[in-house]
């Protein structure tokens, strides 16, 4: 019973106020609002017509509601949702290919009783610090490996981050216990049958997270695109309409090198609402993937917190 008092003692002692749980509540209902507001700013742009963007700036209320943008956007037609299809198919084989070698990677690097672990944490640590640099890279994938024009050009320059080896080990330290491992040795099981059907199983949460970080880099990514790329067919999403962009820009620049006709039909063009639309079309996706991966990466965050 003494050691019972103590706990709930001890319980009392750790609770939290309602007034300081009302407070936390309200500053991580601000920091929340925070973060979404500059979304919501950039929907309300997008939503607003260029002439009155170029008259009062930008509003969180629009003087004037216009589609003008995203019909511009719309108008490139079949190269859009070719360029969706391709940043999806690198998204998912990058995302799948990446976080297998990631895993493959950091496992043994976690083991105790593999003897070049210290060796190959350091080459991946080496690789953070000193690239190959960009030349190099370019006459391997594309003069050697003969990448150009093709989706592994997207793909295969990405497959290893060695920072995401570096969580990925991480999250095998504080969440496999290395006697767990022993244990499954005892009663017969193989490397792989360890690896595939006790530990990744627990380390769910970390996969998770690598994989959103890896999906995001592969999403977002456009410079490989720019030096492996000439085949409209193959371009992405991103590189897409920053290329429809930059065109929209450099014709917005020369209108005095055109005519009357062509000044008058460059001032209607929607510069500045088209480049907050294109935010839109690249964000909305992946924002609308990150609740599947939510619970995996809040789980990942506690682990290590609670010992039991």
């Amino acid at each position: 019973m003494t050691s019972i008092a103590k706990k709930r003692s001890a319980f009392r002692g750790n609770a939290v106020s309602g007034r300081a749980e009302a407070l936390f509540h309200v500053t991580l209902g601000l920091f929340a609002l925070c973060c979404i507001i500059p979304f919501i700013f950039v929907i309300i742009i997008s939503l607003s017509s260029e002439d009155s963007i170029r008259r009062i700036g930008y509003s969180f209320t629009p003087q004037v509601f216009s589609l003008d943008a995203y019909t511009q956007v719309l108008h490139l037609g079949d190269s859009l949702w070719r360029s969706y299809f391709n940043s999806f198919l690198v998204t998912a084989v990058g995302t799948l290919l990446s976080v297998s070698m990631c895993v493959l990677y950091a496992y043994p690097l976690f083991r105790k009783d593999y003897r070049f672990r210290g060796f190959f944490s350091f080459l991946s640590f080496f690789t953070m610090i000193f690239g190959g640099g960009l030349i190099p890279t370019y006459i391997v994938c594309n003069s050697l490996l003969k990448m150009g024009n093709t989706y592994a050009a997207l793909i295969v320059p990405m497959l290893v981050s060695p920072f995401n080896i570096i969580i990925m080990r991480t999250f095998f330290q504080t969440s496999v216990p290395f006697d767990l491992i022993e244990a499954s040795t005892i009663d017969g099981a193989g490397e792989y049958t360890t690896l595939v059907r006790i530990i990744l199983p627990i380390v769910k949460p970390g996969i998770a997270t690598v994989a959103l970080l890896t999906a995001l880099a592969y999403w977002n990514e456009w410079f490989l695109c720019l030096l492996y790329v000439t085949d409209r067919n193959l371009y992405p999403l991103q590189y897409l309409l920053m290329e429809m962009q930059r065109n929209a820009e450099f014709l917005a620049r020369n209108s005095s090198m055109i005519g009357a006709a062509g000044a008058e039909a460059l001032r209607t063009l929607p510069s500045q609402t088209m480049r907050m639309a294109v935010v839109v079309f690249i964000v909305l996706p992946i924002a609308c993937a990150y609740p599947f991966f939510q619970r995996y990466v809040v789980a990942g965050l506690t682990i290590g917190s609670v010992k039991g």
